[in-house]
């Protein structure tokens, strides 16, 4: 194998695939990046067993042939390299790849690549949604999975999509997001499956984000394949029941305030610094008036007050502050709805364009 391309195009790439490859796993093939090179293009793949990333990029390719590399020791000497177009020779005899920019020369150890999985192919029925739908969505609803990975099922984004909407569902139990995005076009065949947060994150990353990009998604029983711009991105799916997040959601609330969310956000995000040690963030709201404090002992304590149209009797509610700081920033709306019933029941954040999204929040009680 022997190919030259842009260095900057070929690290864009890479660092893409490096994030799919593994740093775990006993296997050291899945700690490589395969890379291929035919007729005039090369081919970058990485997986950590779970999540697959295949990238296509042009190149000058004077040989053919593949190899497999270690993705992150590459990402770290191409990142290293100068500007300008950078050459990768496979040697046979050493058993290693020269890669060379300029009159910098390094030859890095291949990989066995027998042991590298062949990645899944894209399904032959897929759905055609638009990239801007599913990375706006996705950016509402992905800071509410949850990391906790004793709890799987939590770490995932219920996904769905049916005749014209798009749906995402994430929760930590702590929190719930939902986000319902209206699609122009009808989808042909709906489908549901709890997809890891992390693969979306990826899939954002990686999607179009012009007008008329689009990505095809094909789901099987186990996992989900997404392509788009040259990049094909399959993960597995999530076994187990995600909860009945509709019946979290509740029914009727005592008190519906329309507030500005950047006002808020800031005056959330200042209060929360005196929010340490878990101390949770004060919401106390009177006539008119909402103060948010935060006290944590022997380090400080902080307040701030804004107007709101608030009426009836005095109520106090407590919330973790970067949760709630999620959830406003969540939105994406200029104004947010915040839906309240009493301090011990959750609290609603909606978004106050009418976009479809609703961010459930549960309350910390408070030392009164």
């Amino acid at each position: 194998m022997k190919l030259s391309t842009p260095r900057s195009h070929f690290l864009a790439a890479l660092q893409s695939v490096v994030r799919v490859s593994s740093t775990r796993s006993a296997i050291q093939a899945l700690a490589g990046v395969r890379i291929a090179a035919q007729g005039s293009t090369v081919e970058l793949e990485a997986t950590d067993g779970d999540l697959a990333l295949h990238l296509t990029m042009p190149a000058t390719v004077e040989q053919d042939g593949a190899v497999l590399l270690p993705a992150r020791l590459l990402a770290d000497v191409v990142r290293a390299l100068p500007d300008g177009d950078l050459l990768l020779t496979a040697r046979a005899t050493e058993q290693d790849v020269e890669v060379a920019a300029g009159a910098a020369h390094f030859h890095i150890r291949t990989l066995r690549a027998e042991d590298f999985p062949e990645l899944p192919a894209p399904p032959s029925e897929t759905v055609t949604l638009p990239a801007n739908a599913l990375v706006q969505t996705t950016a509402n609803v992905a800071r509410a999975a949850s990391r906790d990975e004793t709890r799987p099922v939590l770490t995932g984004i219920l996904m769905s999509a049916s005749d014209h909407e798009l749906r995402m569902v994430a929760t930590d139990s702590y929190r719930l997001s939902v986000k319902e995005t209206k699609l122009e076009q009808p989808v042909a065949t709906g489908f549901e499956a709890n997809v890891p947060a992390r693969a979306l994150q990826e899939l954002v990353r990686i999607a179009g984000q012009g007008p008329e990009s689009t990505v095809h998604v094909g789901v099987s029983e186990s996992r989900i394949v997404f392509r788009a711009d040259g990049a094909i991105l399959s993960s597995r799916l999530i076994d187990g029941q995600f909860p009945n997040y509709r019946q979290l959601l509740p029914d009727s609330h005592e008190h519906e305030l329309r507030l500005a969310t950047a006002e808020l956000l800031d005056v959330v995000r200042r209060v929360s610094l005196l929010a340490q040690r878990n101390a949770p963030l004060q919401l106390a709201f009177t006539e008119g008036e909402l103060t948010i404090s935060a006290r944590t002992p022997d380090i400080g304590e902080a307040s701030e007050s804004l107007p709101v149209p608030f009426q009836g009797e005095p109520l106090e509610i407590g919330f973790n502050p970067d949760f709630l700081a999620d959830g406003l920033e969540s939105a994406g709306s200029d104004e947010v709805v915040l839906k309240l019933i009493n301090p011990i029941r959750p609290g609603l954040i909606e978004a106050g364009d009418g976009s479809g999204f609703t961010y459930l929040i549960m309350p910390i009680r408070l030392n009164v």
